[in-house]
């Protein structure tokens, strides 16, 4: 694999519309399989759900859950379809799993009222790991959406603390549209990376606080992307089309100017 198709890869998908990213990326693979490993590990896009089949519960899939084509259920912790020695998370790190899905679920419910939420740990030299899948949906019809979180995280132990590394990455869809006003999209992602130590007394103080990060974060984000992208978006809007005339809106332009001149005096 060389260094320029990779980068220039990652580089096409920089640019072409966020919202069919799961198929540009196919048609990378397809054209260049020797990127696929490095790709699918590197790129965000849209969570997809599958249903376990021990338990019927449906669970997200991405690349932390992933061996080869098989994807392991949080919810039966088995891989689907099976896997002939597949690297399984300790005993350990598999019942703070399922405690912390339990966590998220309930988060989930209370925020989002809905979706589909799942968690993977895995284990690592000095600590663990792991991964907060979250996904809501609106139903298809004049007008739909979707919201994919994806929070990333290490916890490296410590005497009395823990080091936590999280890195979030939201993926917003939304699109209308109809005859009178036509089509609109607005798609994108938005990454965000925190590092901070946390006093640490058992397995529970994790839980606890890695639960704080992901609400802490997920709340920053949230209101940068209303703030400031949905806000610079509408001012965008409003410049380009006025609803009021032209002949009414530069006349409160220079009413506004003549007030903010005359404080100036």
């Amino acid at each position: 694999m060389s260094s320029d198709q990779f980068d220039s890869a990652l580089d096409l998908l920089r640019r072409l519309p966020p919202h069919s990213t799961s198929a540009n990326l196919d048609r990378i693979c397809t054209l260049a399989p020797d990127l696929t490993e490095d790709l699918l590990s590197s790129v965000d896009q849209p969570l997809q759900t599958r249903q376990c089949k021990k338990t019927k519960r449906d669970y997200l899939l991405c690349d932390y859950n992933r061996d080869g084509d098989s994807y392991r259920s949080p919810w039966s912790n088995e891989f689907d379809p099976s896997v002939e020695d597949p690297e399984m998370p300790s005993e350990k790190a598999r019942k703070m799993e399922v405690r912390m899905g339990e966590a998220v679920e309930i988060y989930r419910e209370l925020y989002y009222e809905g979706g589909i939420s799942s968690v993977y740990f895995w284990d690592l030299d000095d600590g663990f790991a792991g991964v907060v899948l979250l996904k809501k949906t609106t139903p298809k019809g004049s007008s739909e959406g979707g919201w994919d979180s994806i929070h990333v995280f290490e916890a490296i132990d410590r005497a009395r603390t823990a080091h936590y590394k999280l890195t979030s990455t939201v993926i917003l869809r939304l699109g209308t549209g109809n005859e009178a006003l036509g089509d609109m999209d607005l798609s994108g992602n938005m990454t965000r990376q925190i590092e901070q130590d946390m006093p640490v007394q058992d397995d529970a103080s994790h839980i606890v606080n890695i639960g704080k990060l992901v609400e802490d974060m997920e709340l920053k984000m949230r209101n940068l992307l209303q703030e400031v992208y949905f806000g610079k978006a509408k001012d965008i809007v409003g410049d380009l089309r006025s609803v009021q005339p032209l002949t009414e809106a530069n006349k409160d332009k220079a009413s506004h100017q003549e007030m903010i001149n005359s404080m100036k005096r």
